[in-house]
């Protein structure tokens, strides 16, 4: 290419990044000119921050400074032992939110947490063990209808049994370090958990146990329950016995299509959806196309991996597999309305604020990436 050609191309690749950059310009107090074209579909999600504390003030002004007003929290409940908030209680908790601008979007019961089950108080429900899991179901059942009154759309929870495994960390960019996971070190038979083997009929078992009671009652109060996917890479053969359904794409479709609902779905964790992948900054796109198509996202949470589904380490959203910008994208496609929030620290040797900067950075970063959604 001779320098007259070079410079002529070039002006008119400047000439364009130009053009697009004034059609994204946005004045203050002013609509930006994309925003004005007729028909243009926006960008609904909203940056949100993942169990915040609903009743301190200076918790809910960390997240506020950083323009986020959407959450997920967690009640305080006054009686060691039981698994429901009152409506009195939920309402308690809503109190401080309300007044500083804050909406509790979704919450946190206090049981069905991602723990590992030899951890886990409460275990009825995964260890498909009655009268226990009837009783855990029933305290389900009355949290749904007490969100309902209290005016809290939606309740994230987990069916899992491994928890989060990791096999270990390895260094990051600058004095950061990341979980790390090889699923060549994670042998299958280790000593089993107190679930002792779980096969794939057994975990679908509790899991449509639990769907047949508790479905109806989301329908009747038209609450939302979002379920985590399983953060745990298994062999085929299991992992301390136990075969983890919710760990692959297909295990996800199967179960949001049991007892199918509007207020059935997930509380996506791109990350864990990634793991699952054997080429994630290719796949993870239709798949989130498919649940989200049938309306069955109600909860992002945002990270990214390094590697696959034999091997990854959890990095932050703009150096992983996966282009999260598109994802961002993907999101407004299907007409995603939610939050998008933080998951998982990158843990830094020189941030004395436990966390707290990095989630900072992935505010801004989501953030930046709807505003960018919003004009394209």
């Amino acid at each position: 290419m001779n320098r007259r050609t070079f410079i002529s191309r070039s002006g008119a690749g400047a000439a364009a990044a130009a053009a697009a950059f004034a059609a994204a310009d946005v004045s203050a107090g002013s609509q930006s000119a994309a925003a004005q074209k007729p028909g243009r579909t926006r960008a609904l999600m909203k940056v949100g921050a993942s169990t915040a504390n609903a009743y301190d003030a200076g918790s809910l002004n960390a997240v506020l400074r950083y323009g986020v007003k959407n959450i997920t929290a967690g009640p305080r409940i006054a009686d060691e032992g039981r698994l429901y908030a009152t409506v009195e209680e939920l309402m308690k908790m809503r109190e401080l939110p309300d007044k500083m601008g804050v909406s509790i979007d979704v919450l946190t019961p206090p049981n069905l947490a991602s723990s590992h089950i030899d951890r886990e108080r409460n275990p009825g429900i995964m260890l498909g063990t009655s009268p226990e899991r009837d009783r855990e179901i029933e305290a389900v059942q009355m949290m749904i209808k007490n969100c309902a009154a209290a005016g809290i759309p939606c309740i994230k929870y987990n069916m899992s049994i491994l928890g989060v495994l990791r096999t270990g960390r390895v260094p990051g960019r600058g004095d950061t370090s990341y979980t790390h996971f090889k699923l060549a070190d994670a042998k299958a038979d280790p000593p089993l958990t107190r679930a002792g083997r779980v096969t794939d009929d057994m975990y679908w078992e509790r899991i449509t146990y639990f769907l047949d009671r508790v479905v109806p009652v989301a329908n009747e109060y038209k609450v939302k329950i979002a379920c985590h996917p399983n953060d745990s890479m298994t062999p085929p053969a299991g992992y301390q016995g136990v075969n983890a359904v919710l760990s692959t794409p297909d295990g996800l479709k199967k179960f949001v299509s049991i007892k199918e609902s509007p207020y059935h779905g997930l509380n996506l964790c791109i990350g864990t959806l990634s793991e699952m992948l054997m080429d994630p900054g290719k796949e993870v796109f239709d798949h989130i196309r498919w649940f989200g198509a049938r309306g069955k996202i109600f909860n992002i949470h945002f990270r990214n991996i390094t590697g696959n589904r034999l091997e990854f380490s959890e990095v932050a959203p703009d150096e992983g597999a996966v282009d999260f910008a598109r994802v961002m994208l993907t999101f407004k496609e299907v007409g995603y309305a939610g939050m998008v929030q933080p998951d998982h620290n990158v843990n830094a040797a020189g941030d004395t604020s436990r966390g707290g900067a990095y989630t900072a950075f992935v505010y801004g970063y989501i953030k930046a990436l709807i505003q960018l959604a919003d004009i394209v």
